[in-house]
């Protein structure tokens, strides 16, 4: 039986961070995952397909010169499954290359197959070898578990892979449908509808939440619902899905629960994840997910109930996005190891990679108003810089927040061209402690966008100086007689 200190199940972004620090810790790493190629979720149906898809669909559309050159303008007149395809397989060859050198150069070693626990200290994986179902015990001083989710399939919805999709399916086989039902408005589901809408695809998108991304400041997802509501979306808020029939052209048709119908030639279901536990032989060490697969942890060290036992990335819930779960893979390996990481009070930046982005760090102005701090707002405008009007840019805007009284800054929300580049400007100075009189006094290159945290910095000065000028002078201290 192999001996490991540290046995990780998953090549995600959590999984392959942790791996990556435990070794370089001078520790023994196996990462077992069930895919041929390591990635994860994150490198065969998530993150750099959806963002590959993205950009493909934003070049071969001409959709960025458009403000130039109008509505009409196509760099390609007719873009096929086959011209998404070519892009996204030459960019997952280049992210596994990267990931085996970096395992092979920190001497990693991966397995594939299917791991499941025996007890806390042992796994049992059951792999091919030359044709045949082998099993290998496997025995390690900590585990991780990053295995990740797969997309939620409710039992009502008639998935058939052609014309009614989950997430997965239609990224492993992306196509360019003549019309598109998206159902779920979260991150997923926002990225998808904008992007084939941007292909010139009428959309319909079903959400049963009255507001879109909640977590995120309501005034930028205010700015993103205009720019789909102005571009032919059909937002469908409050409404679920009850039934999924089929028309007598055989194209699918969601019954809303308000008894609307929506017909579209595609229905992609993007309403959730599940965690992918259900295999792991959970039971065998006393771990038990939620009702969604999922694993409740500490959140600053990462462990499980078990103390030997940690996970991270999406199967342990919000945020569920690569950039944090990279980070919890990271804290999880230090804290198993012994060695110290700082991730106290440190804002991580959120984003959403639909047309136009959204980027978020720090407090949104409902949670500042919740939280009784007397703060303020700053705006810029994307096609008031110089930039903005170079490249065309119609949409765009960039919030600041600072707190009224030491003026540092709390909050940095983009809705626009380049926003989930621009946010970390406003991270480093909120991680920093920083005040909005940074940009006010530095200066930035020109034309940037980045100038945009000047102007909004500006804005909030003025706001500043008006409130001081208006806000009533302070009694005089009595004496105790």
């Amino acid at each position: 039986m192999a001996q490991y200190d540290f046995v990780i199940l998953g090549a995600g972004p959590a999984g392959r961070r942790a791996a990556i620090q435990a070794a370089k810790l001078g520790k023994s790493v196996l990462v077992i995952d069930d895919r041929a190629k390591v990635g994860g979720v994150s490198v065969h149906t998530g993150t750099i397909p959806s963002k590959t898809l993205r950009e493909t669909a934003l070049n071969l559309s001409g959709w960025r010169e458009r403000a130039f050159y109008g509505q009409g303008y196509r760099c390609r007149s007719s873009i096929k499954a086959g011209d998404l395809g070519h892009r996204l397989g030459k960019t997952l060859d280049y992210e596994v290359a990267v990931l085996e050198h970096q395992f092979a150069r920190n001497g990693v070693r991966t397995l594939c197959g299917r791991g499941r626990f025996v007890d806390a200290h042992r796994i049992m994986v059951e792999r091919e070898l030359d044709g045949s179902r082998i099993e290998e015990l496997v025995e390690a001083r900590k585990v991780l578990v990053s295995v990740g989710t797969r997309p939620y399939r409710p039992p009502h919805i008639p998935f058939n892979g052609e014309s009614v999709l989950d997430s997965d399916d239609f990224i492993l086989n992306p196509r360019v449908p003549r019309s598109l039902t998206v159902v779920g408005g979260g991150v997923i589901g926002l990225e998808y509808a904008t992007i084939l809408s941007a292909l010139d695809v009428p959309v319909t998108l079903v959400e049963p939440r009255e507001q879109l991304l909640d977590f995120i400041d309501a005034e930028i997802v205010a700015h993103l619902t205009y720019a789909m509501r102005d571009r032919g979306i059909s937002l469908r808020l409050g409404c679920s899905v009850r039934q999924v029939m089929f028309s007598e052209a055989g194209n699918p048709v969601c019954v809303l629960n308000d008894g609307r119908l929506a017909e579209s030639e595609m229905v992609l279901f993007a309403a959730g994840r599940v965690g992918a536990t259900d295999q792991l032989g959970l039971d065998a060490c006393g771990l038990e997910p939620d009702e969604r697969g999922r694993l409740v942890v500490d959140r600053k060290t990462f462990q499980t109930s078990h103390p030997d036992i940690y996970a991270a990335g999406d199967v342990i819930g919000f945020p569920s996005l690569a950039s944090t779960s990279m980070e919890q893979g990271r804290a999880a390996a230090c804290h198993a190891f012994g060695a110290t990481i700082a991730t106290d009070g440190q804002s991580p930046p959120y984003g959403v990679y639909s047309v136009p982005e959204l980027s978020s760090v720090g407090l949104t102005e409902e949670a500042a108003r919740a939280t009784g701090i007397r703060y303020e707002c700053g705006v810029a405008r994307f096609r008031e810089t110089s930039r903005g009007h170079i490249m065309g840019l119609e949409a765009g805007v960039l919030k600041l927040i600072c707190d009224a009284d030491s003026r540092k800054l709390i909050g940095v929300h983009i809705v626009g061209e380049g926003a989930s580049e621009l946010v970390h400007i406003g991270q480093a100075v909120i991680n920093l402690g920083g005040t909005i009189d940074y940009f006010v006094e530095n200066s930035f290159n020109y034309p940037t966008l980045a100038e945009g945290y000047k102007v909004a910095a500006l804005d909030l000065w003025n706001r500043l100086q008006t409130g001081r000028a208006l806000a009533p002078p302070e009694e005089p201290a009595r004496d105790a007689a």
